[in-house]
């Protein structure tokens, strides 16, 4: 577990002791607050995973060989797969606190559905972009 993923956990545990001490009114104002710090971290993972596509268009450019037969869609792979786990945080607690079981299996239920999803149209898309890589 890397410090951001501590930072997170860290920052529930404290969402959650606030509610426990301030009571239900305070919901909406706890989990706005949670939610822009997930936003706030999100935002620099992005700008992480754009200034890495930019330096890999620059060797590119430069004409060295393509950044795709080594890291093949890595932003676009890993970066949902994280931004859909660090979504999952918040969405399991309100799932779980409103909903209880029901709540949680429904909200999980969606998570997995849209990383299938995801998956299959990524593993489609890559799969035709080696086709038409092979036909160059």
């Amino acid at each position: 577990m890397d410090t951001h993923d501590s930072e997170l956990k860290k920052e529930l545990n404290a969402t959650l002791q606030a509610r426990r001490e301030l009571g239900e009114e305070y919901d909406s104002a706890l989990v706005d607050s949670f939610l822009d710090k997930i936003d706030q971290r999100l935002d620099g993972r992005n700008k992480q995973i754009r200034r890495e596509l930019a330096e890999q268009q620059l060797v590119v450019a430069r004409g060295a060989s393509s950044p795709r037969s080594t890291h093949e869609g890595f932003g676009e792979r890993h970066g949902f797969g994280i931004v859909s786990l660090v979504l999952a945080v918040p969405l399991s607690a309100i799932a779980g606190s409103l909903g209880h079981l029901a709540g949680l299996l429904v909200a999980w239920v969606g998570i997995l559905g849209v990383n299938m999803v995801h998956s299959t149209r990524f593993g489609a898309w890559a799969r035709s972009h080696r086709k038409s890589e092979r036909d160059d």
